[in-house]
């Protein structure tokens, strides 16, 4: 049994993660702000769900960006491990609201850093993305490429956590791992993201926007996929020297992993899997590249299997139809 917080717990892989501790008999502090960004009925669900699992789960309404507040969880109890998935998510909203992704994803992530070194957290697993590749043209995606060129503000956040993350671990000897999560897709998961948003459209006789004329691909990741990663590196924490691309003369305990599934999607036939699930057509609007999004996304996971066994089960055909299961038991449709 660990006693583990998890931060944006009523979000979708905090949710998700959280499920699978408890079920396994680990204690979960949940923490979360539940802002507006999208429906907070579904965040209140998700919770609800949770604290089904009585006194195992607790529940804190906090957000990161007030320090005081996140001492005090940390004060209050003694974390094994912590996994940081609370942060402002959306590439696209990043161009319209900046400040919020810096008090939340930088601010609010230093506030983690320093409750987890203070209080002598065993392992910090954080959520990073794989927007940090950016305008990144080789395929697929290893941790080894360079990812200096970020497309958009919630990139440039993501790589901040990881320089942040690694300046803890050489200077205090904290582990951490960092995980560029790819396309999560499944049950419960965000309005935001294509799937939900094309199954709404086309289940409501809309058209679904198709950026970039459909010449997309991305590497959708079944959320419990995702998940599986996250649990299987919470239980193994880094050893000095860990880093695959480590250039430096030092030997931080701290890795940096790509969690996705390695098998991209093109985007079209993506929309004619969830056409052929839900049983209807879809309305298509063609229209181009948006700023700040990439065309391609390919996850090289040879670094995550070799360090924890991690190996992704879900296809994406079968992905699909679990989640629209899901989306039609949830909305009675």
């Amino acid at each position: 049994m660990a006693r583990v917080l998890v931060t944006g717990a009523a979000g979708f892989i905090g949710y998700s993660l959280s499920e699978v501790l408890l079920a396994r008999g680990d204690k979960v502090v949940g923490l979360d702000n539940l802002n507006g960004y999208y429906d907070v009925a579904l965040k209140h669900a998700r919770l609800e769900r949770l604290r089904a699992h009585g006194n195992s789960f607790r529940f804190a309404h906090i957000d990161l960006s007030d320090r005081a507040a996140v001492d005090a969880v940390f004060s209050e109890h003694d974390f094994d491990g912590v996994v940081n998935l609370a942060a402002q998510a959306g590439v696209r909203h990043s161009l319209t609201h900046p400040h919020v992704y810096i008090e939340s994803n930088v601010q609010g992530f230093l506030h983690i850093l320093e409750a987890c070194r203070h209080h002598e957290v065993g392992h910090l697993v954080y959520a990073s993305s794989s927007s940090v590749y950016g305008a990144n043209r080789k395929a697929p995606f290893s941790v080894r490429d360079s990812v200096d060129h970020p497309l958009s503000l919630y990139a440039a956040t993501k790589k901040a956590n990881e320089l942040m993350a690694h300046s803890y671990s050489d200077l205090y000897g904290l582990p951490t791992t960092g995980l560029r999560f790819f396309t999560v897709y499944g049950p419960w998961g965000r309005p935001d993201m294509a799937l939900f948003l094309f199954a709404d459209a086309i289940l409501s006789d809309k058209p679904i926007k198709v950026f970039n004329h459909g010449d997309m691909e991305r590497d959708f990741t079944y959320v419990a996929d995702i998940v599986d990663g996250v649990v299987r590196v919470l239980d193994h924490p880094p050893t000095p020297g860990a880093a695959p691309a480590h250039p430096g003369p030092k030997q931080e305990p701290l890795r940096v992993d790509n969690n996705g599934h390695g098998r991209p999607v093109k985007l079209l036939r993506m929309v004619e899997l969830l056409e052929d699930a839900l049983g209807r057509k879809a309305q298509k609007e063609m229209l181009p590249m948006q700023p700040g999004d990439v065309r391609s996304t390919n996850a090289d996971i040879d670094a995550i299997q070799q360090a924890v066994g991690y190996a992704p089960k879900t296809p994406f055909e079968e992905g699909v139809v679990h989640f629209t299961e899901w989306y039609r038991s949830y909305h009675g449709r």
